[in-house]
């Protein structure tokens, strides 16, 4: 493509909405404009990096048996609420005014719609069914540009088998893809367990990539091998102090002290013989969440022991149920509520607590003798420092930018919607489903924030929009014109894409600030002083090494090149 008749509006000055790098080099490189918060215009050179990931993507699906198709963006309502997902999906949820439709963010709901109606036996059994369509969230505060957008491109695939083990399967075979497609895109990446969140299942995997600009919290060991987001991550640590014997419970007189830091200088004891007591709410009823010391409820960790969203109850409410308020609460006599302990509290005994009335706690609690507690569970959020629950290390909590998702949904939704195939025993069984999701313009987003530097952009050449940029230097040497309209032929004829700066106004500084602002892989540089000796020169993008060749070998220079 010539740079004279392209449209590839680069600009000098960073914009002022955007702060991270991916966003300041998107629009500096004329790739992409915002239309309105969240939704962006994607120009002809960002098109065609979202081309060329799509590709990858379409190939690595194709290879592990996916079939493409394409589903409306539109999808009745009545689907959602039948999965319950207009709930757990909530203000994130488009809804059109006039009519009972939805703007999917995601088709699981359509897709077990389409095999209810369309699989019948294990025979038509396991299938991958996968789509690159547009999506829709509509995120509060959208930001980070293309990161998190209200409208997106992505890749969702769903599996559909006729047993666990083949749910095992498709899960693996997605695994494996995203992994080659990933390193295709020329990302580096780690993979952490995850939260299912609003789409449900027994396991899902998120593929990450670290970075400052990312919105999901990950602990990560020293050596990298243990990785989970911070919603499921656990820790090694130590579980409760406990005393030798159960001592009689005793009353104790705690004017204002409200907090556990409070407790502890008060009563002259150690963090790990306080249990601190959290309310919450799920559908109306009330549960107490007993957690050691200054630890930190995970409220997605006790969602996915509840079963359903919890919420801190209000305090006046909390008043009426318990007689006290915030932080004279505690676990003993306390009525109508469900009690569920973090497992550091498992077989404690001497603990102090609120005493369900103001000013007062009770120490000497032995949670098996005085409480009626349901069950021990991880519900802490884990710490920096802390052991890896694998023993590689010590964790680091880091930021990082989700690339792609993967879930084990089973048959959360063929349930819901009454998706079902014939056994080989001709018994009705509901179909296993999986879910596999990767963002298109989050690859290419990751991709600049991983290869940027001072200058510009450094693609990959898997990625870049061109493999080459031409440039001409002296355009007013008739000579030198003509040798870079031949070596712009024969690149084209050679199929090898090329960006040829052919502008005759502008001056070579420029030219050379665009070149690296726009960052294809190598750099041909056609100008008189190097061509009146015969040479050509070449720059490396990534390195900044500069070779001059003759002009006869260009070619297979650059062929050479573009192989390694």
């Amino acid at each position: 493509m010539r740079l004279t008749t392209g449209f590839i509006p680069t600009v000098k000055e960073t914009p002022t909405e955007a702060v991270i790098p991916s966003h300041k080099l998107m629009i500096r490189a004329g790739m992409i404009r915002m239309l309105s918060a969240g939704i962006y215009s994607f120009l002809p050179l960002g098109y065609r990096v979202m081309k060329k990931v799509s590709e990858i993507v379409r190939e690595e699906m194709d290879a592990i048996g996916g079939q493409e198709l394409h589903l409306p963006a539109l999808s009745p309502r009545e689907l959602w609420e039948q999965t319950g997902r207009v709930k757990a999906f909530g203000e994130t949820l488009f809804h059109l005014r006039n009519r009972p439709l939805v703007l999917a963010p995601t088709h699981e709901e359509v897709i077990c719609w389409i095999a209810k109606n369309h699989i019948s036996s294990y025979r038509d059994l396991p299938q991958i069914w996968y789509q690159i369509q547009t999506k829709f969230r509509n995120e509060p505060r959208p930001r980070s540009g293309v990161l998190r957008g209200r409208q997106f491109l992505m890749k969702d695939s769903y599996s559909l088998d006729g047993s666990w083990e083949g749910l095992d399967r498709s899960y693996d075979l997605h695994d494996k893809a995203y992994r080659k497609i990933f390193e295709r895109c020329g990302l580096r990446f780690f993979i952490v367990g995850a939260s299912s969140g609003a789409m449900g299942g027994s396991k899902s995997q998120e593929f990450m990539m670290e970075s400052e600009a990312g919105e999901d919290v990950i602990a990560i060991s020293e050596d990298g091998s243990y990785a989970a987001n911070l919603e499921i991550a656990s820790s090694v640590v130590s579980p409760a102090g406990a005393a030798k014997d159960s001592a009689a419970l005793k009353e104790v007189h705690t004017p204002n002290i409200r907090t556990i830091d409070q407790v502890a200088t008060f009563l002259k004891v150690g963090h790990t013989h306080l249990a601190k007591s959290l309310a919450y709410e799920a559908d109306g009823q009330p549960i107490l969440v007993l957690m050691l010391g200054n630890d930190e409820l995970n409220e997605a960790k006790l969602n996915g022991v509840v079963g359903e969203e919890c919420h801190p109850i209000d305090p006046e409410r909390l008043k009426d149920l318990t007689g006290a308020d915030p932080g004279s609460i505690g676990p003993v006599g306390l009525k109508k509520f469900r009690i569920l302990a973090d497992k550091r509290l498992e077989g404690a005994k001497g603990l102090v607590s609120g005493a369900n009335k103001n000013d007062y706690h009770l120490a000497n609690i032995d949670l098996e003798r005085d409480c009626n507690v349901e069950g021990y569970f991880d519900f802490r959020t884990v710490m920096e420092g802390e052991d890896a629950p694998d023993g590689s290390g010590k964790l680091r909590i880091v930021k990082g930018v989700e690339l792609g998702h993967i879930f084990k949904l089973g048959t959360k939704y063929s349930d819901a919607l009454g998706a079902t195939f014939l056994n080989e025993d001709g018994r009705a069984q509901s179909i296993i489903m999986g879910s596999y999701g990767i963002g298109i313009e989050r690859i290419i987003a990751c991709h600049i924030e991983q290869n940027h530097d001072e200058f510009g952009i450094v693609w990959d050449k898997g990625i870049a929009p061109f493999q080459a940029h031409l440039i001409l230097v002296g355009a007013k040497n008739r000579e030198v014109n003509e040798a870079a309209e031949e070596i712009y032929s024969l690149l084209l004829e050679e199929k090898i894409e090329v960006l040829f700066d052919d502008r005759h106004d502008i001056s070579p500084g420029f030219k050379f600030k665009d070149a690296d602002l726009l960052g294809m892989p190598y750099q041909i540089i056609v100008g008189e002083k190097n061509f009146s000796n015969g040479k050509i020169e070449i720059k490396e993008r990534r390195t900044g090494s500069r070779e001059l060749v003759e002009k006869n070998q260009i070619l297979s220079r650059i062929k050479e090149l573009l192989s390694t």
